[in-house]
């Protein structure tokens, strides 16, 4: 068979793509490491094609990433690579089986629902609904009244989430991320123990319940050897952000790591605080018996050769990790800029005379970028964009499931699905002119000891409050309709409340309008409640914002939110001590290795320019009480001595003309004289 679509690879990319396919052997499991800028995404969907050329099953194909757009762009590459393969073009199924973790364990959970005892109607809440059935436990179990001040419902949903994905009993948690609530320990296992509890109760599976669930079937082993054998071959991208909890379910579905391909870059594991653990890259050959098979993707596409040098520098530095030393043919004779300057303002008005510095010379806004540890870091900056009329965006904001509006829509619909469950109900209930709390807590409870919840909400009592506003929610939650219509009787229904609430309400109709554009591409009400909380757009159109006149902007984000993207030029602001590495990530061994890692991240997104700030002097903001202080900073102990010989190192201050003394005023004043005389 005519391999050509295999041409483009390099020899290392090949050798990933074709491992231990054409010899009618699964593949025994391989690890590919894949360096920044090298041609991951590529190598992995030429790897999905080659076993499609060569007779594999699409429907017996798993391929997991760490988001549901990934999925569809590797997806739709697979087939494009694979049609031109194939001489007479790909008639072949899709990938059926492609997509996250979460949503594979959701589509897994629901379709055994009735054979691990739950019901297949369960609802998926997103952190918001978590937290607040989490403060529903809180209020109920009395803690919110405790005489010493008990951890918010968002930290109580952390504690638990990271006990959950990290597999680590409750002490542990507590003394490593949390130990200013360690003497709370005792009634957080009771409140977590009400928590599921009450999930259970109404028929409601969290975030962290999608892997769990999965993880604790897949113990059984009648059930994880069905489950299994459903696939010939397992690949997972981005496994350096798996946490114990996901790499126990991969470990479950492929105990002989036949068929399993792993793909990612320990340098580049940066999410600990969501439990990602790096362990499960450097582990993952010594897993199976004979090793994994280890291939290494080191040629490096996207910078120049001496940003690469730097950031091998920075990286070489690792106490453990897969030994690899990123290249490119493409040279330059700049080197990374070490920039030293007094303060952060005077670091934010470098950065902005080199942007447009750029701009002058043809380089967009949208080519260059501004990088920090963490958001409050671009605060000096991004008043000096303002001030210089500059366009930006920063990565961060409100989520699109995060605004009010579309929160109802999507809590009405599960509603509609759920009766029990209680988080959605208590806010769909109280849009109800009239209904307030304690009425919708009634309906709810009589929801609760109802055998058929449905009948129920047609016969439960209205709220005397409620008028006739209570029938038209009636209608709209029990009528029967086929999908998508459902979600736009739901939006009819809300559209009068849409006035009442928000001043701002055609935004949000267009919101909604595209809320149910979007629902039009989901086969089932379930699949797309599934989908839209494991995987929510970006931003709302209320928060966008006025667009601005110029469609060029530059780029502001914090370095975890840089992950995966590239710019021509790249500023890293703060690469001081106290910032990178955090003074929160120094506590421990694995602490500080993130943090170089976090480094390594950020300057490997710059192609061609490459900035590191050093203030002399920063802020740190303390309690009222406190003031705010300033600290003298050194050089972060990631780029040692040793080698600084791969930057170019500069100290920068503004023109002479801005910090021109100010002339003398005329006549004198005998200042001393006069603070003399007031204690005369």
């Amino acid at each position: 068979m005519d391999t050509g679509y295999l041409d483009k690879l390099n020899d290392n990319q090949r050798a990933a793509a074709v491992h231990g396919v054409g010899d009618d052997a699964i593949s025994r499991p391989l690890l590919v490491i894949a360096g920044a800028g090298s041609g991951k995404t590529n190598t992995l969907a030429h790897r999905v094609a080659h076993l499609l050329v060569n007779g594999a099953d699409p429907r017996r194909i798993l391929l997991m990433t760490f988001s549901r757009r990934a999925a569809t762009e590797l997806a739709r590459r697979v087939e494009r690579i694979t049609a031109q393969a194939m001489s007479t073009g790909y008639a072949g199924e899709a990938l059926t089986w492609a997509g996250t973790f979460h949503g594979i364990g959701a589509r897994i959970l629901r379709d055994n629902a009735l054979g691990i005892g739950l019901d297949p109607n369960f609802s998926i809440h997103d952190r918001e609904d978590s937290a607040d059935l989490m403060n529903v436990c809180r209020h109920e179990l009395g803690f919110s009244k405790a005489q010493s001040r008990f951890p918010a419902k968002g930290t109580c949903l952390a504690i638990y989430s990271r006990a959950v994905n990290a597999e680590l009993p409750l002490e542990d948690v507590l003394k490593q991320s949390f130990p200013w609530c360690e003497n709370w320990e005792a009634e957080l296992k009771r409140l977590f123990g009400s928590y599921v509890e009450a999930k259970q109760a109404q028929n409601v599976l969290d975030y962290d319940d999608l892997l769990l669930a999965w993880a604790q079937v897949m113990e059984d082993p009648g059930f994880a050897a069905h489950i299994g054998s459903a696939w010939d071959h397992v690949l997972i991208d981005e496994y350096q952000d798996t946490n114990r909890l996901q790499a126990r379910i991969l470990m479950a579905l492929k105990p002989d790591g036949r068929g399993l391909t792993v793909v990612g870059d320990d340098a580049q594991s940066i999410y600990a605080f969501r439990a990602a653990t790096v362990r499960n890259i450097l582990d993952f050959p010594k897993g199976f018996s004979p090793p994994a098979d280890v291939i290494t993707l080191d040629r490096n596409y996207r910078s120049t050769a001496p940003i690469l040098e730097a950031a091998n520098g920075v990286i070489a530095g690792a106490r453990e990790r897969f030994t690899k030393n990123l290249w490119t043919e493409r040279m330059s004779a700049e080197k990374p800029r070490l920039v030293t300057v007094s303060d952060e303002l005077t670091q934010a008005r470098y950065i902005v005379d080199r942007v447009l510095e750029n701009r002058e010379t043809g380089m967009a806004l949208k080519d260059q970028a501004a990088l920090f540890r963490t958001s409050s870091h671009s605060g000096h900056l991004e008043i000096e964009l303002t001030r210089r009329n500059v366009p930006f965006v920063k990565f961060g904001g409100l989520k699109f499931l995060d605004s009010a509006h579309v929160k109802d829509i999507l809590a009405f619909l599960r509603f509609a699905q759920n009766p029990r469950d209680r988080v959605a109900g208590f806010r769909v209930l109280q849009l109800v002119p009239g209904v307030g709390p304690v009425a919708a807590g009634r309906v709810l409870d009589a929801l609760d000891l109802a055998p058929d919840p449905h009948w129920a909400l047609e016969c439960v009592a209205p709220p005397r409050s409620a008028g006739d506003d209570w029938q038209g929610l009636l209608v709209a939650l029990t009528g029967k309709s086929e999908w998508p219509q459902a979600i736009a009787r739901a939006r009819a229904w809300y559209d009068p409340h849409l006035d009442r609430l928000h001043e701002d309400a055609e935004s949000r109709r267009a919101d909604l309008l595209q809320l149910e554009q979007m629902a039009a591409g989901y086969p089932s009400r379930e699949r797309f409640l599934t989908e839209l909380t494991l995987d929510p757009p970006d931003a709302t159109s209320d928060r966008a914002g006025p667009p601005h006149k110029d469609e060029d902007y530059m780029i502001l984000s914090t370095i975890h939110s840089a992950k995966g993207q590239e710019w021509r030029s790249v500023f890293v602001l703060n690469a001081v001590d106290g910032c990178i590495p955090s003074d929160l990530g120094t506590g421990t061994t694995e602490e500080l290795e993130e943090e170089r890692r976090l480094l390594y991240v950020a300057m490997t997104r710059a192609k061609d320019s490459l900035t590191l700030g050093i203030p002399l002097r920063f802020f740190v903001h303390q309690q009222a009480r406190n003031g705010d202080r300033h600290l003298y900073a050194a050089r972060t102990r990631f780029i040692p001595e040793d080698i600084l010989d791969r930057f170019e190192q500069t100290y920068w201050s503004p023109a002479a003309q801005n910090d021109r003394p100010m002339p003398p005023a005329p006549g004198t004043v005998d200042v001393s004289a006069r603070m003399r005389s007031m204690w005369d």
